[in-house]
């Protein structure tokens, strides 16, 4: 097994397809959400994943601040549903916040996370900055990590 993290430019045509088909069974088709998932901003983002038997099983987005906010942020969390439960998320989320601090130098970040995983973004010192909303018909929560 093994973590890698690339800029767009860096990542393989087969990674970045195998990183966009996950993301899509994951959040369109397993979360039932008929949206545009390639969102136009993966150019400007690190893409942090893990593999393993050379098959991508985790991995999120890393978008420095003034993609999506102001802030640094973290996004399209994801581990395949095999490996779920298994603290493999966890980690995932461990490094996504240590690259954006210790490699960007970012120590404010925000991420709009599922509300029911609320409290699991808490134990990493995230706090709720907003009410809880409806996107894509999912319940989600705009959260804040500051130093």
């Amino acid at each position: 097994m093994s973590w890698g993290i690339k800029s767009f430019q860096e990542l393989t045509n087969d990674e970045l397809y195998e990183i966009l088909q996950l993301r899509t069974s994951i959040f369109v088709v397993e979360q039932k959400c008929a949206y545009l998932e390639v969102d136009g901003k993966d150019k400007f983002a690190y893409h942090l994943f893990k593999k393993e038997n050379e098959k991508i099983i985790a991995y999120l987005r890393v978008l420095p601040k003034g993609i999506s906010y102001k802030e640094a942020s973290l996004g399209r969390i994801i581990v395949k549903q095999a490996q779920r439960g298994t603290g493999l998320g966890r980690e995932l989320v461990a490094r996504g916040i240590d690259f954006l601090e210790n490699e960007l130098y970012e120590k404010t970040i925000k991420i709009q996370a599922q509300s029911r995983l609320q409290k699991f973004y808490e134990s990493f010192g995230f706090k709720p900055i907003s009410d809880i909303y409806s996107d894509e018909g999912l319940p989600h929560v705009d959260m804040l990590k500051t130093p």
